[in-house]
């Protein structure tokens, strides 16, 4: 577990499901220029950034190329990150074949399981959601197949352009950007990542449990101590969660 020193007046910041790149490149850099305004916003009292997964709709490195575009965000977390600002990426399903980019160019650490930190006596338990909890077989197969050496090392023989571009498209297509199942809540019974919180607890305390994927801004107090928070997304909600050293809110912005 990874511990989080505070100094007064600092804060914990986590933001999800951004999807540049998608659905158009006018609408990805109208909210990549929000988003990078936000980072301005919270340089001056945040104490850790975490970005929960799928900041690109599509993300695929190859040894020498990553995908065009993408200058200002990633600018601007060189910028946070050479300024001391501790950054921790957790990669999504839609840029799940993250390597060793961020790492290397950012010093940004990129984690592709759940991990657990601990900052002012308080357990976070944080990661992106996807494949966790009951149900969705489906998709648990797909994502074996797409994390496979194999087929990975199979899709890096695509030149960039067609790899990329086919990829792009078939993200796009992805019903979690346009899904109207993903703007309205479940019910807790059916809500999996929910589930999943509370199994966990079965077994150990957290304090806080900080997922993305849904896309669904929520709060849900899961008994004991215990919050489930979903950072929701910076294509409808403009939503972020913050832990000021003492409590974790979810805000909103439109």
């Amino acid at each position: 577990m990874k511990e989080i020193i505070l100094e007064k007046g600092k804060k914990l910041y986590f933001a999800s499901d951004n999807h540049l790149g998608a659905p158009t490149y006018k609408k990805s850099r109208e909210r990549e220029a929000r988003f990078v305004h936000w980072l301005d916003t919270i340089k001056a009292d945040a104490g850790a950034l975490f970005l929960l997964g799928d900041l690109f709709d599509f993300w695929f490195e190859y040894k020498t190329v990553v995908p065009r575009g993408f200058v200002r965000v990633l600018g601007k977390l060189a910028e946070l990150r050479d300024s001391g600002l501790p950054i921790f990426f957790f990669v999504g399903n839609h840029d799940l074949w993250m390597g060793d980019y961020f790492e290397q160019e950012l010093g940004i650490p990129v984690y592709h399981r759940p991990q657990e930190f601990l900052c002012h006596g308080k357990r976070f338990f944080i990661g992106h959601g996807d494949g966790l909890g009951p149900g969705d077989k489906g998709y648990k197969r797909m994502k074996k197949v797409f994390t496979n050496p194999f087929c990975k090392w199979l899709f890096r023989w695509l030149h960039p352009d067609i790899g990329v571009r086919l990829a792009q498209y078939l993200s796009v297509k992805n019903k979690l950007i346009s899904g109207a199942e993903d703007v309205h809540f479940l019910g807790e019974d059916k809500e999996w990542l929910v589930q999943y919180c509370r199994r966990k607890l079965e077994r150990e305390h957290y304090d806080y449990f900080l997922f993305g994927h849904r896309h669904l801004p929520m709060t849900i107090d899961l008994g004991g101590g215990a919050t489930y928070i979903n950072t929701g997304d910076w294509i409808h909600y403009y939503s972020y969660a913050v832990f000021d050293g003492e409590v974790c809110q979810l805000v909103v912005s439109d």
